[in-house]
């Protein structure tokens, strides 16, 4: 079977996903079409042989509605026969996007292909899509009788079964701070984020080229000083097990961002004269429980290792979303994972999580690392909102 590899992947830095964050001021549009842009001009690409470009994206609503995907390819100048299209797998959604566009590829049914993401969570809040409306439906709820929950009081949940201790989640949260710093020091993501044309706070233009949400000076001792953000009576009252540890510090932040990969099939990279970096190796997604949404990355690593006959210790790095401590916590705890191997550069409590974005994103950072170490196998995961979590495991090239 024609092998389906990673010509490129490339990111923004992180924004603060607030008005006045360093990226808020770019249209989600826009701030993809600078990262299609760049992806085809650093392969000397020509645009017209993409075949399709598939976008993450979960909140799409304003600024992010109408086909983002699509917006984005014509801002970026491709030529109009290049199609687009939009996709929400939740927090999933650009990792996703690149198992949809490596699937093509084996199948056949794409040569070149861009997966990616984009999130601007200053300009189009979370949940900003619901306004005021329940998107489950009667025949959800009856089956659900007491409710779902918030993905807070999720990661609440998943600490008290996993006894992971306020302290034990800041010092995990610290370290993803100091990872992402010295990496930023030592210049490890130079090559994976590119330079982005923001306004500042006085509109004159300038060129972001550093992640926003990487705090170097955060501590355990700073961290502890932070309130829990989830805990309410009802929820105190539905969980008395829980005894709230989940805070700002400890979880990621609302970030601006977006990321692509250039995916083609071996036979064409080679007569485009262009290099591949990775191949994908393997694939799985997954359902699982709804309540205790976050822990799907578990089953779905399970999965992803059982299909390209690998176990845990043949994966030399491991990206895991850091959307609150717990989860990539309890998933080495579950998998038995080498800690060192876990998010080398620091995760999303660090780097950010745009929602959209953070599949590919995830994905950039692990091809990087891979190269730099010179390992052969990477593996990422990611959990999803109403319980799901894409696995996908690359074999460097």
């Amino acid at each position: 079977m024609n092998d389906a590899v990673i010509v490129d992947a490339i990111r923004t830095p992180s924004g603060k996903g607030k008005p006045g964050g360093q990226l808020s001021g770019v249209h989600p549009a826009d701030l993809l079409a600078q990262v299609l842009r760049a992806l085809v001009k650093r392969n000397d690409l020509d645009p017209a042989l993409v075949d399709d470009v598939i976008a993450g994206c979960v909140s799409q609503t304003g600024q992010q509605t109408m086909n983002i995907a699509r917006n984005a390819v014509l801002g970026a100048g491709f030529p109009e026969t290049v199609p687009g299209t939009t996709i929400d797998r939740q927090c999933g959604s650009s990792q996703q996007a690149a198992h949809f566009a490596a699937q093509g590829v084996l199948a056949g049914a794409y040569d070149v292909v861009i997966a990616c993401g984009v999130e601007s969570m200053s300009r189009v809040p979370m949940f900003s899509a619901l306004q005021g409306q329940d998107p489950t439906g009667s025949a959800m709820h009856a089956r659900y009788r007491d409710g779902l929950i918030r993905q807070g009081t999720s990661a609440e949940l998943i600490a008290a079964r996993w006894k992971l201790d306020r302290t034990t989640l800041d010092e995990y949260a610290a370290q993803s701070h100091r990872r992402a710093a010295e990496a930023t020091a030592a210049g490890a993501f130079t090559n994976e984020t590119i330079p982005i044309l923001a306004p500042g706070p006085d509109g004159t233009e300038r060129t972001i080229t550093q992640d926003e949400t990487v705090r170097a000076d955060t501590t355990t001792e700073s961290l502890a000083r932070l309130k829990p953000s989830f805990r309410d009576d009802e929820a105190a009252r539905r969980f008395p097990e829980i005894d709230w540890r989940i805070t700002p510090g400890n979880s990621s932040p609302l970030t601006d961002g977006a990321s692509a990969a250039l995916i083609t099939s071996a036979r064409r990279a080679q007569e485009l004269g262009l290099t591949p970096r990775a191949r994908f190796h393997g694939f799985a997604v997954t359902g699982s429980d709804p309540l205790l949404m976050l822990t799907g990355v578990i089953p779905a690593t399970k999965k992803a290792l059982a299909r390209a006959h690998l176990g845990i210790d043949d994966i030399d790095a491991y990206e895991v979303n850091e959307a609150f401590a717990p989860v990539p916590l309890a998933w080495q705890a579950e998998l038995g994972a080498d800690p060192a191997k876990l998010n080398p550069r620091g995760g999303a409590i660090a780097l950010g999580h745009p929602l959209g974005s953070s599949g590919t994103r995830l994905l950039t950072t692990l091809v990087n690392h891979l190269e730099s170490t010179g390992e052969r196998y990477g593996l990422q995961t990611i959990c999803e909102s109403g319980g799901m979590a894409n696995a996908t495991i690359i074999e460097l090239l």
